[in-house]
């Protein structure tokens, strides 16, 4: 036997025959695609009954998803129209830019339904691309202002020695102000006012409440309606919300797994029905592609 580093050879008279090292074995079955692996064969009952196991576990799935985001409450005011004076309404850029007329507003929310605590309290934007407004609420309920920005940012993005002394010094000022005695990551509104938004309509979390609402609620809302969204269409909205497992109020989540569930089913039951009007035995040799010209070639001979 002669042994060379990678393969050796066995001589059997005037024959040689080459032992293949086990790395030359396993590259030649990786090239031939001749490796073990998992190939299932995709018969008629395995397809049905694979769209028929989807659709049975999404359809609940987004059922349960749905209930649960038409279980969250939702109180939703569109203030930036009414808080605007009569002699104004068709000029209400003139209105934000004239700094002699007081730009506070209240306005009255009805609670149409039991609100379970923590109930959030979001400012949101609709056609408006991240610049800095101010929404001043006030009520006579309590709203815990803490902890509504995100734990990395407060704790590593945003300086706990760094103070806004120089915020809104400049010669563009709008918006809020930023108290230069507390630092920057104890300054929460600012915090979560700088995480972008990905899309033109969003929501900022401005705080919570921490008591149920009762249906009938009327609460009075208190704002200040300072920045400009007149100039290019954009809309200011004041939300209060309750919660679920899932989150806040969203229905695509539930009607895409619904939408998913009910595909698969009619799927699965258009080739139920395909594969019994027209069946076809398992393994059946003259349905395989290469045999199917030489059964043609036959029926031609025997009509001859």
């Amino acid at each position: 036997m002669e042994v060379d580093g990678s393969a050796s050879t066995v001589s059997r008279g005037a024959q040689s025959i080459p032992l293949q090292s086990r790395r030359q074995r396993a590259f030649y079955q990786f090239a031939q695609q001749s490796l073990p692996a998992c190939k299932p064969v995709l018969t008629p009952a395995w397809v049905i009954t694979t769209f028929l196991l989807v659709g049975a576990i999404f359809i609940p799935v987004g059922l349960i998803t749905l209930h649960a985001s038409q279980n969250v409450v939702e109180i939703v005011d569109q203030y930036d129209t009414e808080c605007v004076p009569e002699a104004f309404k068709g000029n209400k850029v003139a209105y934000i830019k004239d700094n002699l007329i007081s730009k506070n507003c209240s306005r009255y929310l009805k609670v149409y339904k039991h609100m379970k605590a923590p109930i959030y309290i979001y400012y949101q934007l609709d056609n408006y691309y991240q610049k800095p407004p101010t929404v001043c609420q006030k009520t006579e309920l309590k709203v815990n202002r803490k902890n509504i920005a995100w734990k990395s940012d407060r704790d590593h993005k945003f300086g706990k020695h760094v103070y806004p002394f120089n915020f809104q010094n400049g010669t563009l000022i709008g918006g809020g102000k930023l108290d230069p005695r507390i630092p920057l990551s104890d300054q929460e509104d600012l915090i979560v006012w700088m995480r972008t938004a990905a899309l033109p309509s969003f929501r900022k979390l401005y705080g919570r409440i921490e008591e149920d609402l009762d249906a009938d609620d009327v609460l009075l809302v208190n704002l200040t309606n300072n920045y400009n969204t007149y100039s290019f269409g954009g809309k200011k909205k004041i939300v209060l919300s309750t919660s679920s497992w899932l989150g806040g109020k969203n229905d695509f989540l539930g009607l895409a797994y619904t939408f998913v569930g009910s595909t698969s089913i009619f799927i699965s039951v258009v080739f139920l029905l395909l594969h019994m009007k027209n069946p076809r035995p398992y393994r059946e040799r003259p349905y395989l592609p290469w045999n199917k010209q030489s059964v043609s070639s036959r029926r031609c001979d025997d009509t001859l």
